[in-house]
């Protein structure tokens, strides 16, 4: 072995980084089964945990101004829950909630999403337990209160909005977020995003939101472990916002993930940092795992341990398609779209690391919204939903399912068999 690394310089050097590349990606994949087999036991909440009633909770939607979006996801909020605000950058017309338009003078240290939130916590008078936050195309789904934690993630299943690759990476995705069902074992929780987040209001008011940052919700949370035990639970209730419309708009979205998480970093424990920025190295150049196998099988002999590096790296490979079958449960795709859905897995995974490829490599430091789609054009574009059906949903109810345990029939659509 070391007469090889002096004999071929060159070879030795490419080998040993290709290890490292191997090394850093087999991390994150065992992180990632340690925190779905292990860590998440208990994820959660059991039915003697305290659940904090609807009259509890004081819901905020943040928009920019989309009128017909914000509408549909304050109708989708159950009736039992009467305080409902609606903070948006210019004015609109809501049924059902209160407006408040963040004023342009309004001056703070947090930019874009997160000064609209400082304005509110300001403004916007509060009584409640638990602030509620949903963005603009949020539709609550399954909702049943919320369990007795400082933060509470609910989980979400994208709708399909149009762009099939988009919304096969979204699938991915929910698959790779199955890792949440740990976080509640970790004193700082990797990320907090999608669907909708409760915080315990007394903490919000300490906590505050005026930092400059474009991923203010993972900032909040990593700030407030910083002073406290922080208590999590994830509820598993599916809410359903809305895949990006295009490629376009999904790449410029991870890049914004990827950007925000890498500035914020700083505030994880130097014993975190490694584990966080591998993971994001490893969402970012996913796409070159099957050249490793590649590598290892085209060049079976040009090093003495490329047999056992062939091994790993396949075993690897294997963990992307683990992420996308893990979708499909999140998805409760039927067991007929398994197959298609496997295979289109490098599709998924090349559309879905582009974005966080770009951040990693060019940070962005501007907030951008990604786009969203009226209702009535998700209605069009998604064949299991009828005109005005998203506009009349309840929160208390599943979307599209009476029963959380139906299949999905079709690949770009909820019918369900």
């Amino acid at each position: 072995m070391f007469d090889f690394l002096i004999n071929d310089l060159f070879l030795s050097t490419l080998v040993v980084l290709l290890w490292a590349a191997l090394v850093l990606y087999a991390f994150s994949a065992f992180w990632w089964l340690f925190e779905v087999l292990v860590l998440s036991w208990g994820w959660k909440a059991s039915e003697n945990t305290h659940q904090w009633e609807n009259e509890d909770i004081q819901v905020r939607i943040l928009t920019i101004g989309a009128e017909n979006v914000v509408q549909a996801t304050v109708n989708s909020v159950p009736d039992t829950i009467v305080d409902i605000h609606v903070i948006a950058e210019k004015d609109i017309t809501i049924s059902g909630a209160q407006v408040h338009v963040v004023p342009e003078e309004f001056d703070c240290v947090a930019t874009n999403k997160g000064r609209a939130v400082k304005w509110a916590r300001q403004n916007v008078e509060c009584d409640h337990e638990y602030v509620l936050y949903l963005d603009e195309d949020t539709l609550v789904t399954g909702f049943a209160g919320i369990p007795d934690a400082d933060i509470v993630q609910f989980t979400e299943k994208p709708l399909y909005t149009g762009s099939k690759l988009a919304y096969l990476s979204e699938i991915f995705r929910v698959g790779y977020q199955f890792e949440q069902w740990g976080f509640h074992r970790l004193r700082y929780p990797l990320y907090a995003w999608g669907g909708g987040v409760a915080i315990r209001h007394e903490i919000e008011d300490e906590i505050t939101w005026d930092v400059s940052t474009i991923t203010e919700d993972t900032n909040f949370i990593w700030r407030a472990a910083q002073t406290r035990d922080l208590s999590y639970r994830l509820v598993d209730a599916r809410f359903r916002n809305q895949a990006p419309p295009s490629v376009k708009s999904l790449i410029n979205q991870r890049r914004r993930w990827i950007s925000g998480t890498l500035r914020d970093g700083r505030l994880l424990p130097v014993g975190y940092r490694p584990l966080y920025y591998t993971r994001i190295i490893a969402w970012a150049f996913s796409p070159f795992v099957p050249f490793f196998v590649l590598f290892a099988y085209l060049f079976p002999g040009t090093a003495p341990s490329m047999e056992l590096y062939g091994t790993i790296s396949l075993a690897l490979l294997t963990m992307l398609f683990v992420y996308t079958f893990a979708g499909t449960i999140g998805y409760r795709m039927h067991p007929t779209l398994w197959p298609i859905l496997l295979i289109l897995t490098p599709l998924a995974v090349l559309t879905h690391s582009i974005g966080a490829m770009w951040g990693l490599l060019r940070p962005v430091e501007t907030f951008e919204v990604t786009e969203k789609r009226d209702p009535g054009t998700i209605e069009t574009v998604h064949d299991g939903l009828e005109e005005g059906q998203l506009l009349d949903h309840d929160g208390t109810d599943r979307l599209l399912r009476d029963d959380e345990e139906e299949y999905q029939q079709f690949l770009f659509s909820d019918d369900l068999l």
